[in-house]
C-alpha cells in the first residue's frame, strides 16, 4: 500500500497536532484507528472471498474430471463385459458342436451325460455353476466311449473289443427320435 516511514508518521502526526489542536488529537486518533481496522478486516475478507471462489471452483473442475474418469470406466466395463460374455457364448456354442460330435461317435451317450450336467448345474442355481474362469466339471467315462477309444488304439485288435455301437438316426436337436427332451 503506501510505504510510510517513522520520519513521515511524525510529521503527520505534528501536522495533526496543530490543526487538529491536542484536545480532540486522542478521540481523531481512535476513530481513525477503528477505521484502518474495519478497511483491514473488510480487505482480507474480501481476499478470503476471491481464495475461496478460486478453489470452489477447482473442486468443480476437478468434480467434472472425475465425474468424465467414471464414465469412461464404466463404458470401459461394458465393453469388457460385452466380450466377456461373447467368449463365453462362443465356447459354449463350441463346447455344444464338440458334444455332438462326441454323440455320433458314441451313441448318444456324451450327449446325454453332457445334457443332465447342464440340467443339474442349472437345477443347483449360480452357486453351483462355474464361475468366470472355471471348467465345466469332467464328464465321466461311458463305456460305450472307453469301447470307442480301446478299438481306436487298438488297431488290429478291433474285432476284439466287441461290435461297434449300433447307429441311430439323429434329428437336427440330438435326440434319437426327433423329439426334445
Amino acid at each position: 500500500m503506501f510505504d510510510l516511514g517513522f520520519s513521515e508518521l511524525l510529521v503527520i502526526g505534528l501536522v495533526a497536532l496543530v490543526v487538529i489542536g491536542p484536545e480532540r488529537l486522542p478521540k481523531v486518533a481512535r476513530s481513525a484507528g477503528q477505521w484502518l481496522g474495519k478497511l483491514n478486516r473488510y480487505v482480507s475478507q474480501v481476499k478470503q472471498d476471491i481464495d475461496r471462489d478460486i478453489k470452489l471452483e477447482e473442486l468443480r473442475k476437478m468434480q467434472q474430471d472425475m465425474k468424465d474418469a467414471a464414465q469412461k470406466y464404466e463404458i470401459m466395463a461394458g465393453d469388457v463385459k460385452r466380450e466377456a460374455e461373447t467368449v463365453v457364448e462362443q465356447e459354449t456354442t463350441q463346447i455344444s458342436r464338440v458334444m455332438q460330435a462326441m454323440s455320433v461317435t458314441d451313441g448318444g451317450l456324451a450327449m446325454q451325460e453332457y445334457e443332465k450336467i447342464k440340467a443339474e448345474a442349472s437345477a443347483a442355481g449360480d452357486a453351483n455353476t462355474p464361475g468366470e474362469g472355471e471348467a465345466l466339471p469332467a464328464l465321466a467315462a461311458t463305456p460305450a466311449t472307453e469301447a470307442v477309444d480301446t478299438a481306436s488304439t487298438a488297431g488290429t485288435g478291433a474285432a476284439e473289443a466287441g461290435p461297434p455301437p449300433p447307429k441311430v438316426a439323429r434329428a437336427p436337436d440330438g435326440s434319437p427320435d426327433g423329439s426334445a427332451g
